[in-house]
């Protein structure tokens, strides 16, 4: 008779067990995403078509960062003003069509760094394009996230509120 009962309880232990991880997975779940869109939270952009502005929200770092396009490819920005090219994370660079050209130095943050010159065919940022944009492959960046620097952002206007940046095309 004591058998049944052991038995029961065993399953009922089994499945509150069970219960609490489902639990916990989905609180894992909703804070995974809740952390995601603080530091990306223009992930999930939107622009009309014909439209000739964009609006960026800055993430918990204080940074720009913006899905766009290298050839065609899905890409991260992160702008960068202080940037004179494109950068983009050496370890991207087959994926996203891109070939390595000479080598040359730059400085950056944390000093002067070989990289390879490219040429990105086409740059898309929202309404945005560009072609023909110099950038250069960099082998010290570890992450996915590529620069956009000033040889883009140098033909947009830009006007920040808040945590709000705003990019229009330059007025002619």
């Amino acid at each position: 008779m004591d058998e049944p009962i052991a038995t029961q309880r065993r399953l009922g232990r089994g499945m509150i067990a069970l219960a609490w991880i489902a639990a916990l997975g989905v609180l894992w779940l909703f804070f995974e995403d809740s952390l995601e869109r603080r530091a990306h939270p223009n992930r999930d952009l939107q622009v009309a078509p014909g439209a000739s502005e964009l609006v960026l929200q800055r993430n918990r770092a204080g940074h720009y960062v913006a899905p766009g396009t290298i050839n065609g490819q899905p890409v991260v920005f992160l702008l960068d003003t202080g940037a004179t090219q494109v950068s983009v994370p050496a370890h991207l660079g087959a994926q996203l069509g891109l070939a390595p050209g000479a080598p040359m130095q730059v400085m950056t943050a944390n000093g002067a760094v070989t990289v390879r010159a490219t040429v990105i065919d086409e740059l898309g940022l929202g309404p945005f394009r560009a072609v023909r944009v110099r950038g250069h492959l960099n082998p010290g960046f570890r992450d996915d996230q590529v620069l956009l620097g000033m040889s883009v952002l140098k033909h947009l206007e830009f006007t920040q509120r808040g945590d709000t940046l705003i990019l229009r095309p330059q007025a002619r």
